[in-house]
């Protein structure tokens, strides 16, 4: 079967009365998180994963994933009205945005962000539906060294990506290495770090290590900043749609935005972060007006906004077709692909391509409802931004609570769950990055697998490990990945510490 034929059936799946209604339900929790700042979609899905344990697989996934489109959406609001990114690829939005609405321009700005984000999301989306079948047949020739391979590039590529310091974000993903060999050994059946405790022996939880970091732990980082001075949330004066000079001047930022967000987010090193800067470097640099850049130029909100959400679906490449995150949502989504059975990869196209391209289709779908609801109920989202933050995070942390206590019913899995917060806590607090430990806990165990089936064919000869040229091609590319940033680190301290030599002299 074609691509098209697969989308038409993956359309006919998404267009199922439950499954709209899931997606609805995505898009309109994603876009309230999303404007509330502090609260990104990692944070919702995860709160979700134990509320959903028992609910349809396939209903759940596309909610999961409406949820990641409007987490996208609803951050650009609160940049643009708040001068607060919701989510750390908002932060060019804010740049632009927050100067336009200033200047009693809200209104053209919040337009061109969602106008920009839904034409970028159906490209970015028809790109993954057409891609994703490609990248899968390079896949099923992967043996178990070359999974070994691409499990130790996505290793390094998500410590270096999140957070400023890659030893931190090493730490962060060792951290989940060791909870991951809690359990039972599946090759040899002996307990590993049980201490004797019969509720070890599973395993840890990844829902309740999930919940536990980015609730949890974000509630008590919240809680302990204590009072702090309230964000002047400016009003949306004027009319709130573009003049004919607008959309010329935003119509190709938004081309240019998804052609850049898109590659970007499906790279294994990507991130909405890196292609929203790209693409406000590159409308400044092609304006016919830069000097109005700084002081509220909507292509400045345009591209960036494109970006954002391209990448959204960019993201979803790697994850369905090899199963690996590249951030803290996709991570979260792999986890919720895991609770009921499903292994994202080339196989999951072979085994469920129901379920598959459903979700696939389900962005498409997601992306027009998004656009509905983010212009004509602007005003519902802005008051959202008005919620006390005590009764915001106290509602998540019963939340949190009553979900791990419904998916498992166990004091020791609500002790497990306080103390894996207080971690969560202390890492916030620190500087490392949370979700390499959530990555660490998912994939440590598949890397594990796959190590031993590769060195058990190869009767322990670890040099076979990078005989395979794809292995071998893959594990340089992780080095490089690592060493690449730690060198231009190194090399930009020493031109700081130059400048302050020749400054003192």
């Amino acid at each position: 079967m074609s691509t098209f034929e697969f989308l038409w059936q993956g359309i006919l799946v998404a267009m199922q009365p439950m499954n709209l209604v899931y997606a609805l339900v995505g898009v309109t929790l994603g876009t309230a998180v999303g404007v509330l700042p502090g609260i990104g979609p990692a944070l919702t899905v995860a709160l979700l994963l134990p509320a959903t344990y028992k609910l349809d697989p396939g209903g759940s996934l596309i909610m999961f994933a409406g949820i990641y489109y409007g987490g996208m959406y609803g951050g650009s609001t609160t940049s643009i009205l708040l001068n607060t990114p919701g989510e750390s690829a908002s932060i060019v939005t804010a740049l632009e945005g927050n100067k336009m609405a200033r200047a009693g321009r809200g209104g053209p700005a919040l337009a061109t962000a969602a106008i920009g984000s839904f034409v970028a999301g159906l490209l970015a989306t028809l790109g993954l539906a057409f891609i994703a079948p490609y990248i899968v047949k390079l896949a099923l020739v992967f043996g178990p060294r070359e999974y070994f391979a691409l499990m130790v590039l996505a290793f390094v590529t998500v410590s270096s990506a999140f957070g400023d310091s890659a030893l931190r974000g090493l730490t962060s993903l060792f951290i989940g290495f060791a909870l991951a060999m809690v359990g039972i050994d599946q090759q040899t059946g002996q307990a590993r770090l049980s201490f004797g405790i019969p509720d070890l022996l599973d395993g840890i939880e990844v829902t309740t290590l999930a919940v536990a970091m980015f609730a949890i732990g974000e509630t008590l980082y919240i809680a302990a900043q204590g009072n702090r001075l309230e964000d002047k949330v400016e009003a949306v004066k004027g009319s709130l749609w573009m003049n004919a000079q607008d959309w010329a001047r935003s119509w190709k930022a938004w081309l240019r935005g998804a052609a850049i967000g898109f590659p970007i987010g499906a790279m294994p090193a990507g991130g909405a972060e890196i292609g929203t800067f790209l693409s406000y470097a590159t409308e400044k640099r092609l304006a016919k007006n830069p000097e109005e850049f700084g002081h509220g130029a909507i292509e400045g909100v345009a591209g960036p906004e494109a970006a954002n959400n391209a990448s959204a679906a960019g993201t979803l490449v790697p994850l369905l077709t090899l199963g690996l995150p590249t951030t803290a949502t996709a991570a979260i989504m792999l986890a919720g692909f895991q609770q009921y059975g499903l292994q994202p990869g080339p196989l999951l196209f072979a085994t469920n391509p129901q379920l598959v391209w459903g979700l696939i289709a389900s962005l498409l779908i997601a992306n027009a409802m998004l656009l509905v609801l983010n212009l004509p109920m602007i005003g519902l989202w802005v008051r959202l931004l008005t919620i006390p933050r005590p009764w915001l995070y106290a509602g998540i942390l019963l939340f949190a609570t009553l979900g791990t206590i419904g998916a498992n019913p166990s004091v020791f899995e609500l002790g497990m769950l306080l103390a894996f917060g207080l971690l969560g806590y202390v890492m916030r607090l620190f500087g490392y990055p949370i979700a390499p430990t959530v990555v660490g806990l998912i994939l440590g165990p598949l890397a594990e697998q796959q190590l031993r089936r590769a060195l058990a064919i190869s009767q322990g000869d670890v040099a076979t490990l990078v005989m395979s040229p794809i292995a071998a091609g893959l594990l340089i590319v992780a080095a490089a990945a690592f060493l690449i940033p730690l060198i231009l680190r190194i090399r930009g301290r020493g031109q700081v510490l130059s400048q302050l030599a020749a400054n003192e002299d």
